[in-house]
């Protein structure tokens, strides 16, 4: 370091305030100059939903800690509609430089499978950040039907017609109730709704009999008497949640799903703005309120590396595809 800072003196430079700031400057290709400088102007967060469901809810979390950390406001940008589709194509289409975001979610692979011709692909029109938390969804029924698990609703549903309701088509709600049907012998009818949030208040009304969501959109109704919460879809019982059983126990075995987050920047985004974006949000993430709220709300904090979460979500294509192939459900139109 001796030697870069005589050089630099022999050009006039006579302070160095940062020994990085001289290697880059002695370097050209250093590409730190433009990890030192970045964020320059707020960060856009592409949100597929609209506020009060859990994706909104997790990305509400991450950018207010980003906002404090990098010096510049993360701004969500709610754009919901079509299970996730028009926030993935902003994505797919946003400027390479790191200041568009997207928070992405189980619909983000299961919308591409379920369209023969799908306007986006999950392996392709991204690059992958890091998966931020994953959770159970819960599955909920209108009290009407005074169901208490999910074997008396597979049971009901066997006698008469039901609907269930969803975010949307695509989305980890509606795959939840496909692999439900498929695993139960049912031929339930899907009723997609614009987010969690209006699925969830005709469930309560009982225009629809039940649905798949998360903790965050359904577990306050449920313990005020408005929803009767049935199962949650984990191998396992949550901690948050541990006197809700699960699907498999319920008495649908083999039922497993768990619905994931994650954030993402755009195709071709320099992997020097990747890797800073996945420390800030990996140390988002670990900021001790945080981690404590989002397992009261039954979602455990994973925080992968940028190649982790690409193998996550190729693995995550293949594994619906099947499920889609197996119940011969599309969604095109």
């Amino acid at each position: 370091m001796d030697t870069a800072v005589q050089r630099l003196k022999l050009l006039g430079v006579t302070r160095i305030a940062n020994a990085t700031f001289a290697v880059a400057f002695l370097n050209p290709c250093c590409t730190l100059a433009a990890d030192v400088s970045f964020p320059s102007r707020p960060v856009r967060f592409i949100i597929p939903a609209p506020p009060g469901g859990t994706v909104d809810h997790v990305a509400r979390l991450i950018a207010t800690p980003l906002t404090e950390q990098m010096g510049k406001p993360f701004v969500l940008d709610n754009r919901a509609g079509a299970g996730g589709v028009i926030a993935a194509e902003l994505i797919a289409n946003a400027v390479p430089d790191g200041h568009t975001l997207g928070m992405i979610y189980t619909s983000y692979t299961t919308n591409a499978v379920l369209r023969a011709k799908a306007s986006y692909s999950p392996t392709r029109d991204n690059t992958p950040i890091t998966q931020a938390t994953a959770s159970p969804l819960v599955l909920v029924a209108h009290t009407g039907l005074a169901l208490k698990t999910a074997g008396e609703l597979v049971t009901l549903a066997k006698k008469k017609p039901l609907l269930y309701g969803s975010a949307g088509n695509g989305t980890g709600g509606h795959m939840c109730g496909e692999l439900f049907n498929l695993l139960a012998g049912l031929k339930v009818t899907h009723v997609p709704y614009k987010g969690a949030a209006a699925a969830t208040n005709e469930v309560v009304s009982g225009q629809v009999a039940y649905q798949f969501a998360g903790p965050i959109t359904v577990l306050g109704l449920g313990r005020a008497g408005r929803l009767r919460l049935l199962a949650v879809t984990s191998p396992k019982r949550a901690v948050a949640m541990p006197d809700i059983p699960t699907v498999d126990e319920s008495g649908v075995p083999g039922f497993e799903v768990t619905n994931w987050f994650g954030a993402v920047a755009p195709p071709a985004t320099q992997r020097v703005l990747i890797d800073r974006l996945n420390s800030e949000i990996r140390q988002a993430l670990a900021v001790n309120d945080i981690r404590a709220r989002l397992a009261a709300e039954g979602s455990e904090v994973v925080a992968t590396s940028p190649d982790a979460f690409r193998d996550f979500i190729r693995n995550d294509v293949e594994k619906w595809a099947k499920v889609v192939k197996a119940a011969g459900i599309r969604i095109d139109p």
